[in-house]
């Protein structure tokens, strides 16, 4: 009762505080190509999304304006959804003349660079909320650059812990010819390394589409002759993992890609409160949140935070806020999460999930850290040198 009217009293203190005040407009940029669907596995219902991501953007949106109308802080979203190579410089510039400082992206590591490059974005600050892309926080990491999605290093890396804690020390690992089946591959091997596991081998997946009736039987066959406690996958391209489960030689639990997979947010979790989270994107989107609709509101949010600790506007204060070593933000996560100075990655406890359920969260108990058992995921700050431009 007593915490009741506190809270009362300091809300209208706030609203009294800023009655006279003049309305403070934070632009919010939202930058994405635009999306075709991939092709579909003949007899399985994938449902394709146009507005992944910026559904989740503008939830967070919508949640900045709810709690920033007692400091008179409103929020105004622009949105581009079929940026490309040719527009990018013209579509920046315009933001730039907006006041449109502070964008959300969800582009390929390479028009994300360049976007990131451009003379008008100097001023800006970028979160990335698409690309996993292990070098973006590495070898071409950008000051004006934060990320709200994990990187493939952070997620094999809880995948490690929780596969690891459960003793499940060897793997075998069946990967695809894609590009980004390959980048997941190397996450994984850095990981095995850094953690002590062992990869017994690595299968390359061979089966075409062409005679899928009998994939059962290849997976049967590539497994046969292994010694491993789990199968994984390395299938980004989405094209055999979901294959694997069941119809190994022995019989074995599938991780990785497909089967038990590590996620920065995951339909199922409804931890810390993210039930009321979930309910109501379904609300707005008719579907369930997914991993990039998530990293967007994070941005948001992310930004949210800052305008209410600055009471500002201005652009470069709240640039200066979300880069600052204090500041910090709640996501129904169960920590408060952070953006680490060296590559620029969000700090953020894993789900470990598969279709219906969380079945843990990273980083697992044992791991320690000497500051934050949340940097036992991803890049510490002593792995590299960000040679940041």
């Amino acid at each position: 009762m007593i915490k009741g009217i506190m809270a009362a009293f300091l809300l209208a203190a706030v609203a009294l505080s800023t009655a006279h005040a003049e309305e403070q407009i934070i632009h919010l940029g939202w930058l994405s190509v635009a999306k075709e669907a991939p092709e579909t596995v003949p007899f399985v219902d994938r449902p394709f999304v146009t507005n992944d991501g910026l559904d989740g953007l503008k939830l967070a949106v919508a949640d900045n304006n709810s709690t920033g109308k007692f400091l008179k802080q409103s929020f105004v979203l622009h949105a581009v959804t079929d940026v490309d190579d040719q527009r990018l410089a013209a579509v920046v510039h315009d933001f730039a003349q907006k006041n449109v400082r502070l964008i959300v992206a969800d582009l390929p590591p390479a028009l994300l660079l360049k976007a990131v490059d451009l003379p008008d974005a100097k001023a800006m600050l970028f979160f990335n909320a698409g690309s996993q892309d292990d070098e973006l926080r590495r070898s071409a990491c950008r000051t004006n650059l934060l990320h709200t999605i994990p990187n493939r290093s952070m997620l094999t890396d809880a995948l490690g812990q929780y596969l690891l804690r459960k003793s499940w020390k060897h793997w075998l690992v069946v990967t695809g010819s894609d590009d980004n089946d390959k980048a997941y591959l190397t996450a994984l091997s850095r990981t095995a390394k850094r953690f002590g596991a062992t990869i017994v081998d690595i299968r390359p997946w061979t089966f075409t589409r062409d005679s899928r009736h009998v994939a059962g039987q290849e997976a049967s066959s590539i497994t046969q002759d292994a010694h491993y406690d789990v199968l994984i996958a390395a299938d980004e391209a989405d094209v055999f993992g979901d294959l694997l489960s069941y119809a190994t030689w022995e019989p074995r639990p599938v991780a990785g890609t497909q089967g038990l997979v590590a996620a920065g947010w995951h339909h199922a979790w409804d931890l810390w409160g993210a039930e009321q989270l979930q309910n109501r994107f379904r609300a707005q989107s008719n579907r369930s949140m997914s991993e990039r609709d998530f990293a967007a509101w994070e941005a948001a949010r992310a930004v949210g935070e800052a305008a209410i600790r600055s009471r500002s506007a201005d652009p470069q204060k709240l640039i200066q806020t979300l880069k600052s070593a204090e500041f910090n933000f709640a996501a129904y996560k169960g920590r408060t999460l952070s953006f680490r100075s060296w590559d620029g990655q969000l700090r953020q406890p894993i789900a470990l999930a598969w279709a219906r359920s969380v079945v843990s969260v990273a980083p697992e108990d044992g791991f320690m850290h000497p500051e934050t058992d949340l940097d036992t995921l991803g890049f510490d700050k002593g792995e590299f040198k960000c040679a940041s431009k």
